[in-house]
């Protein structure tokens, strides 16, 4: 009668939760002890109890024994058929106490409660990056990995991100939903509709505590301040070369596969990334779309008007590591480095010497050619 009465008298020890059976308490304990018990003899998964046991055996078996009347679908659990069936009524039973947002599964509100708590519970072991979705866990981990285990049932295409391959599935579809009102441009994601947006309104909400730089997007401030905390959680597996950026790592580890997937289909030369190749093409169309409003010079991207505008502003970022001195662009500083590491890559062809810059070899070859391009 107790059980009828919502009486739950079987106390766990450690947490406090409460249970109406003895047999079910025992099992509860062995999520504090670890113990599983009962061995799956096809794969060796254990389990805490028989009844779990038997329901991952139709995994092996393909019994599915519990069918939706509405669309046929078939589950191996009753459960499961139980949150199918939401999908049909649209009934959403489990409501967030702090947005009073709904959902269909206590499972999806656990996972949006931790928006609000901020609590990222998994941990990726090799650059020590945080989740709070198992799912956007298990994906992560491929990135460490050359697998790429999520195919596209169209061109076989493959991904390591369950996310990618479903963003690559709308090129398939044309299944671009999301436009811009202000310039007609379209997204196949509202989350990048919304941050397009941005741009038109000029709004950043994301602040810098430490430089009070503004940004569009929580993702851009966080990368943003691993410039001053120094921090690179992204570890090549092959060189233990650190980044600041995931993207930064794919790009790297290009490197060491050789692999140049982006070709121009003008001239054939291959590229390590997209962008590469879009600036590339510039070249051949002699585009110049980015203009300095001080000279009215032209370049081909932005970064090449980045750099140059440093040539106004004398601005000079780029620090070398072993005396201080200081350059306007990367590829200067890295040129520069070359004088501390002692490495000589250019050669001269008429005497083999060999010399770390470029310009060092071009002023040598006038010993050669006995060319005095400057008068007194």
């Amino acid at each position: 009668m107790e059980i009828h009465a919502g009486v739950k008298p079987f106390k766990c020890g450690i947490c406090d939760k409460m249970f109406g059976y003895s047999s079910d308490l025992k099992i509860h304990i062995m999520v504090h002890t670890g113990d599983k018990p009962y061995k799956c003899e096809v794969c060796e998964k254990m389990f805490r109890n028989n009844g779990y046991l038997k329901t991952h055996m139709m995994v092996h078996t393909g019994d599915k024994p519990f069918k939706c009347e509405l669309c046929d679908k078939m589950f191996i659990e009753k459960a499961s058929l139980e949150k199918h069936m939401r999908l049909h009524t649209g009934d959403k039973p489990f409501k967030c106490e702090l947005c009073d947002k709904l959902f269909r599964t206590n499972s999806a509100l656990n996972s949006h409660t931790r928006i609000h708590t901020g609590e990222k519970p998994f941990k990726c072991e090799v650059c020590n990056k945080m989740f709070r979705h198992s799912d956007t866990f298990k994906d992560h981990m491929w990135l460490h990995t050359d697998n790429k285990p999520f195919k596209c049932e169209h061109c076989d295409k493959t991904f390591q991100q369950r996310c990618s391959l479903k963003n690559h599935m709308r090129s398939h579809t044309e299944d671009k939903s999301f436009k811009c009102e202000i310039c007609d441009r379209i997204f196949q994601q509202s989350s990048h509709l919304k941050v397009h947006m941005s741009i038109h309104t000029g709004v950043k909400p994301f602040k810098c505590e430490l430089c009070d730089k503004m940004f569009r997007t929580n993702t851009a401030l966080k990368s943003h301040t691993r410039i001053h905390t120094g921090e690179k959680p992204f570890k090549c597996g092959l060189c233990n070369k650190m980044f600041r950026h995931s993207n930064t790592l794919m790009n790297h580890m290009m490197l060491h596969t050789e692999d140049k997937p982006f070709k121009c289909e003008l001239c054939d030369k291959k590229f390590r990334k997209k962008l590469s190749l879009k600036n590339h093409i510039r070249l051949h169309a002699e585009v110049k779309p980015f203009k300095c409003e001080i000279c009215d010079k032209m370049f081909g991207h932005s970064n090449g008007l980045n750099s140059h505008m440093r040539i106004h502003s004398r601005d000079k970022p780029f620090k070398c590591g072993s005396c201080d001195k200081t350059f306007s662009n990367s590829d200067a500083v890295m040129t520069h480095m070359r004088i501390h590491s002692q490495v000589k890559t250019f050669k001269c062809e008429v005497c083999d010497k060999l010399f770390s810059q470029y310009s060092i070899l071009n002023k040598h070859m006038m010993i050669h050619t006995r060319e005095k391009p400057f008068q007194c």
